[in-house]
């Protein structure tokens, strides 16, 4: 067993725990284990026959409040950690990142479109136009045969303005979603389903151990065109992982809105701890995430408790910051893949 995955797990559920253990309302521990603990029970007994006991004072608060919450924040940081891994590999470029280059709010803009046809066309539509926005990100910044970092970074900025700017345009000329348009630009996890779980588990699940299965893919793609002296088909894959960091960004964005810089900080701390190989990489990377927006959100409904303030405003709080000291240290050549 490799030496930080215990380490990894560990935080993980420690994050998860305090995630649900702290909030507004104050909770005792036996209030959230015998909550979690009925909870289990409460659903197996949909199954098998069994007695769950008497519900807990504060299961409603535990279990279908706080604890869809915390999960869905700790899966959506491991695909929004993995897109970014997959990203920086992709355009051999170490700045690059779903959030950053404008994937997330043409994900948001399609999510705003499918809203006004039909709820169930949100998450295809994200889809959609997560892929047309790597495209034309692709296409804008690529320069014979190159990703420049300013031209990659001004395409990504300039198409997320745009993105963003089309999706407001559409909530306020539709008033009743207009509620709505905060959570897609500012991102949060408040009114989070079991269902919502569901879903990020499964793209989480298969996300993370696709990009796992293809390190060897993701360390050749950095060599660029000299990969295909080694065999890699470098055209299929870069249209592969194109789709890959489309679909986790879109359904990132689907369920919680665009929440940024987790995709750029995670690999970039993960990558001076255990080095640039993406085999150990992206999976300690992925849990890195999970445990990073964990306790991002659990800011957000502590600092200015009874206020809870968006997650994306946080998580911009901590990786700005994060960002300029990149773009300096790329500034002084200093910052590799």
């Amino acid at each position: 067993m490799r030496k930080w995955l215990p380490a990894l797990i560990t935080l993980s559920l420690l994050s998860v725990f305090l995630g649900v253990y702290l909030g507004p309302v104050s909770l005792s521990f036996s209030d959230v284990t015998s909550s979690i603990s009925y909870g289990i029970k409460l659903t197996l007994s949909h199954f098998i026959n069994i007695n769950p006991g008497k519900e807990p004072n504060y299961f409603i608060i535990v279990w279908q409040l706080r604890l869809p919450e915390v999960i869905l924040a700790y899966l959506v940081g491991m695909t929004l950690a993995s897109a970014g891994v997959a990203s920086q590999a992709l355009f051999r470029n170490p700045l690059a990142d779903p959030y950053i280059i404008g994937i997330s709010s043409g994900a948001a803009l399609g999510s705003a479109i499918g809203l006004l046809i039909n709820p169930l066309y949100m998450a295809p539509s994200a889809l959609v136009f997560s892929l047309i926005s790597v495209f034309i990100v692709y296409t804008i910044a690529r320069t014979d045969g190159a990703l420049p970092v300013d031209t990659l970074l001004l395409a990504g900025i300039a198409y997320g303005f745009l993105a963003n700017a089309m999706t407001w345009y559409i909530y306020v000329t539709h008033p009743q979603e207009s509620h709505l348009g905060w959570m897609w630009l500012l991102g949060s996890f408040n009114g989070s389903t079991w269902r919502d779980v569901g879903v990020m588990f499964v793209v989480s699940l298969l996300g993370v151990a696709f990009l796992t299965w293809r390190w060897r893919e993701l360390n050749l793609i950095l060599l660029g065109e000299e990969s295909i002296a080694l065999g890699l088909d470098l055209h299929l894959y870069r249209k592969v992982f194109l789709g890959t960091i489309a679909t986790l960004t879109a359904f990132s964005v689907y369920t919680s809105g665009i929440i940024g810089f987790v995709g750029l900080v995670s690999p970039h701390i993960m990558r001076l701890v255990l080095g640039p190989n993406h085999r150990e990489l992206t999976p300690a990377t992925a849990l890195f995430g999970g445990t990073l927006l964990v306790t991002a959100d659990l800011l957000a409904r502590t600092l200015a408790k009874p206020t809870v303030i968006p997650v994306g405003i946080v998580t911009a709080l901590m990786g700005a910051p994060f960002f300029l000291y990149l773009l300096m240290k790329h500034k002084r050549g200093e910052l590799i893949a």
